[in-house]
């Protein structure tokens, strides 16, 4: 699993690929909240996921919780379709704001 960060018109994009699990989760979990402790905006990209577990989404959970206390914008991107399946499973699809594509996210206001 990669993960990689970048700045898109002020938003950290955090692209993730490769498998979101038990091992690696902690990670993601890291990355994701140390984006909103320097940024008012951050984007999941979950183009490139592979397979995602329930710590995986816990940690994104976590995020989505974190950036709502903060009242900063959270959302995911280009999710795959087996990171979309859990989702979808878990009912989470309705909870995030999903996007498309990294561009349709990071020019979204929120």
């Amino acid at each position: 699993m990669t993960i990689e960060v970048s700045d898109v018109n002020g938003t950290a994009v955090v692209a993730l690929s490769g498998d979101v699990d038990l091992q690696t989760s902690p990670a993601v979990r890291q990355k994701l909240l140390a984006c909103l402790e320097t940024s008012k905006r951050l984007v999941a990209d979950l183009g490139a996921v592979s397979y995602i577990d329930s710590s995986g989404v816990a940690s994104l959970v976590e995020a989505f919780q974190v950036s709502r206390k903060k009242g900063a914008y959270f959302a995911l991107a280009s999710v795959s379709p087996a990171a979309m399946r859990v989702l979808s499973l878990a009912r989470l699809d309705k909870v995030f704001t999903i996007h498309p594509d990294v561009t349709a996210a990071t020019a979204a206001q929120g």
